[in-house]
């Protein structure tokens, strides 16, 4: 179990991460639903796409991998995607509501 700073650390380097076709990043989107870190640097990011036929999951999987290996401490990510709990609109932040203009 990791510790909230470095979970904290590892949610704000994904908010480097944009989802392509939204502009927004994948944190406020909602699509990240967990983070952790083993005492070896595997980081593993539990998270989700908008649509199960999302053409750009693997650059999003890339960009993920990218910004987490910034981290000294990460040493390898693994990207789980999951479709339970299926991805919503309620989801996303306030701040990616107000900017896609979602009520």
């Amino acid at each position: 179990m990791i510790d909230q700073d470095m979970k904290d650390s590892m949610m704000s380097a994904l908010e480097n991460v944009i989802d392509p076709e939204l502009g927004i990043d994948i944190v406020n989107l909602g699509l990240v639903y967990d983070v952790d870190l083993d005492d070896a640097g595997l980081a593993t990011v539990t998270m989700t796409l908008t649509s199960m036929g999302c053409p750009l999951g693997p650059v999003i999987v890339d960009q993920v991998k990218t910004a987490l290996s910034e981290l000294p401490e990460v040493k390898d990510t693994e990207v789980n995607i999951v479709w339970q709990p299926g991805w919503s609109k309620d989801m996303m932040s306030r701040y990616a509501k107000m900017a896609l203009g979602v009520r």
